[in-house]
């Protein structure tokens, strides 16, 4: 089962979709004007790699990629900047800086480059006017603890940044702006993905303090964060697309991939949209496993992202508490059978892990250890569970991001 998560991730190379993409498309000649790449996200060194590596040497071109710590690495010409990610950080609010600097610098007849993948909404902090990068700090933290999905999280972070909602667009006109993006998002937004840099807005400004009011977040607000939406002006302004945008990688492809290496195992692709919280997702997979059970080979696959509603002081990542979840609500089912929960960043929460692989004998390893595995579930704790019962997923830093992956194999 390791392995096919492996050609899950493998499928979803983002240096080798930007070469596909530019192959197919190739950036402009400009004559006397000036190539910018940006790159934003947890792909965004391969991709910034990818692109440079389509240009011609004695191209003017300035090259920017933001990216989190653990996927930063030297690329040619361009500069690397290494974030704070899932919570924002000082490294972040220079990189915006400087973003901000080389957008403002592109003329008519220059050319952006756009290159956004997963993560980019908590790397590249932009405030308003009026928020400090700790405001943005704490309804980060906020929305992660009360389980808004990601399309909620990013229409909420788009009203409080100037680079988000299409600012990034906005501030390089004049210049022709292009954007390859690996989606990490369920239905591949480009409005959703890395909160839409170069698209339009979700919503607007009273749509985003209803999302904020339903999770019950907004009176834990700071009152800086709370002025800043209450008057915002009212809109959800489109970008121009003479500008062009295309999602070249996502979920889709990976979960194509998975069930193409292992024909012998009856592969079945189940949904690439799991989505909610962990324990309701968990219930749902377990239950049309129960529906459909086989005498021989079974591979079922999901694809999507979770959420999980944090109420305890544990430490753990949704993959990892879906795992452990089934884990309890799958002991009975017969056959050899395991079930995989990861992220295709190689990163679960604010963990080392990508996720867990549980089977048949999980539950027990930890009451063995003397545990209660609903201890660990009451509080959020899913990480020291699974590390009891030997069960944890680590893979490092994968330098792609297209959401998680599910797999359940059974003989």
């Amino acid at each position: 089962i390791r392995s096919l998560f492996d050609i899950g991730v493998k499928a979803a190379d983002p240096g080798l979709a930007v070469k596909l993409a530019l192959e197919k498309k190739p950036l402009p000649e400009l004559g006397d004007g000036h190539h910018y790449i940006i790159a934003i996200g947890k792909a965004a060194c391969s991709m910034a790699q990818a692109a440079l590596d389509c240009i011609a040497i004695d191209t003017p071109i300035s090259a920017i990629a933001v990216t989190n710590y653990e996927n930063q690495q030297e690329v040619r010409n361009c500069r690397v900047i290494g974030a704070g990610h899932p919570i924002p950080d000082k490294n972040g609010l220079l990189a915006g800086r400087y973003v901000q600097q080389l957008l403002s610098a592109a003329g008519s007849n220059d050319h952006v480059l756009c290159l956004i993948s997963g993560g980019g909404s908590a790397l590249l902090p932009a405030p308003v006017p009026g928020l400090t990068l700790d405001d943005k700090i704490k309804v980060n933290q906020l929305m992660l603890s009360h389980g808004l999905d990601i399309t909620q999280t990013n229409l909420v972070r788009q009203q409080l940044s100037q680079l988000k909602g299409g600012g990034m667009a906005r501030m390089a006109r004049p210049a022709r702006v292009r954007t390859l993006a690996v989606s990490d998002v369920i239905g591949d937004d480009p409005r959703v993905i890395a909160s839409g840099p170069t698209a339009s807005r979700i919503g607007t400004a009273n749509e985003a303090i209803e999302v904020l009011k339903k999770f019950d977040v907004w009176p834990e607000l700071p009152k800086s964060v709370q002025s800043v939406l209450t008057s915002a002006e009212e809109y959800a302004a489109p970008v121009d697309q003479g500008d062009d945008i295309a999602v070249i990688c996502s979920n889709g492809q990976s979960l194509s991939a998975i069930v193409g290496a292992a024909p012998d195992w009856a592969p079945k692709i189940v949904s690439s949209s799991l989505s909610g919280n962990v324990d309701a997702a968990a219930q749902q997979i377990v239950d049309f496993i129960r529906k459909n059970l086989t005498g021989t080979n079974q591979l079922l696959v999901w694809g999507g992202e979770t959420t999980v509603k944090v109420m305890g002081t544990g430490l753990g990542g949704r993959n990892q508490e879906l795992a452990l979840r089934f884990a309890m609500e799958a002991v009975d089912l017969p056959g050899d059978w395991v079930f995989l929960s990861a992220g295709t960043d190689g990163r679960d929460g604010p963990t080392d892990a990508a996720g867990a692989i549980v089977d048949s004998g999980t539950v027990g390893r930890i009451r063995d250890a003397g545990f209660d595995p609903q201890d660990f579930l009451n509080d959020n704790d899913s990480y020291h569970a699974l590390k009891i019962a030997t069960d944890l997923l680590i893979t490092g830093a994968t330098g792609t991001n297209v959401a998680d992956l599910a797999i359940f194999l059974r003989r």
